[in-house]
């Protein structure tokens, strides 16, 4: 149950009320921003909430029981607010949301109605519509260990125990040339194996993306070019000069883990697990090895 202040449930008891809505979205690089459908700014709790961003909000929508619940709000992308190039780099993924309702002649009184998520966010002619989900979405995330024939742990993680800090796993470069957005050629890679990176992570230290991080496709080291592919677009210009430091990557496979990092100790999958091709598989009348005992001895 929801608990109003008295001097709010006060101002609702009233015939004429002077109220708006405040949203206040916390980036997961820390960024604060605050925003409100009233004709000037207004500041509460401290943060400054402009007015004049456009922005709206649609029916929110609560469910009952482990349902997620949330709604949509929309806005125009403005360079001084909300910019195309921040949501399409997605520094707005996952951004914390909590929605108020003000009196905005008063905005000391404010009352929380919801807290928020955001999801998927989508662009229509020159405005955005962001879908906001509430708290109960987290219930879908994958938690805890996995089974499974690989490695459920993340290379470098405390699970993994590999120091990515070392040399060995970690490199940093330029880009000499590339298409803009997907492949480049790096210089300051020379001295690593083929291969050592895909699968791995990139993070930009330098150019318009400084502070994104990238998934890596792809890394060859061919005759005089060492080359780099990412698995998605980036949503800025990747220029020559641009700098980075990568990760090496792992197809979380045993022999991977063993001959490569030498850390077969710290493997967390379960490489015997038996298949479906197994537990479907036939068994024929003098075919070795089905004698009931294990099949790894």
């Amino acid at each position: 149950m929801r608990t109003i202040p008295d001097p709010l449930a006060a101002h609702l008891a009233e015939g004429v009320t002077t109220l708006c809505r405040c949203w206040t979205l916390r980036r997961r690089d820390g960024v604060v921003q605050g925003f409100t459908d009233h004709d000037r700014d207004l500041v509460v709790l401290g943060q400054l909430h402009s007015a004049a961003t456009g922005l709206q909000a649609a029916e929110a929508a609560s469910e009952l029981g482990f349902a997620v619940g949330g709604g949509d709000v929309s806005g125009a992308l403005s360079s001084s607010a909300i910019t195309e190039d921040d949501i399409l780099a997605g520094r707005y993924d996952d951004a914390e949301v909590d929605l108020r309702l003000v009196n905005w002649a008063e905005p000391s009184q404010h009352l929380l109605l919801e807290r928020a998520s955001l999801g998927e966010i989508r662009r229509q002619d020159d405005a955005f519509v962001a879908e906001l989900r509430g708290p109960l979405h987290r219930l879908d995330e994958e938690r805890g260990l996995i089974y499974r024939a690989t490695c459920s742990a993340d290379l470098g993680d405390a699970r993994c125990r590999v120091d990515l800090d070392d040399p060995a796993w970690r490199g940093s470069g330029t880009v000499a040339a590339g298409d803009g957005a997907l492949r480049f050629t790096a210089e300051g890679l020379d001295g690593f194996a083929d291969g050592r990176f895909t699968g791995g992570r990139l993070l930009w230290t330098g150019g318009e993306s400084a502070g994104l991080a990238a998934d890596v496709k792809r890394h060859r080291v061919e005759p005089g070019a060492v080359t780099v592919e990412l698995w998605q677009r980036s949503a800025l210009p990747i220029l020559p000069g641009d700098a980075f430091t990568v990760t090496a990557g792992c197809d979380k496979r045993p022999g991977t883990c063993r001959d490569v990092f030498a850390n077969l100790p710290n493997f967390r999958g379960f490489p015997h697990m038996p298949g479906n091709d197994f537990v479907l598989k036939v068994a024929l009348a003098g075919e070795a090895g089905l004698d009931g005992q294990s099949l790894f001895r």
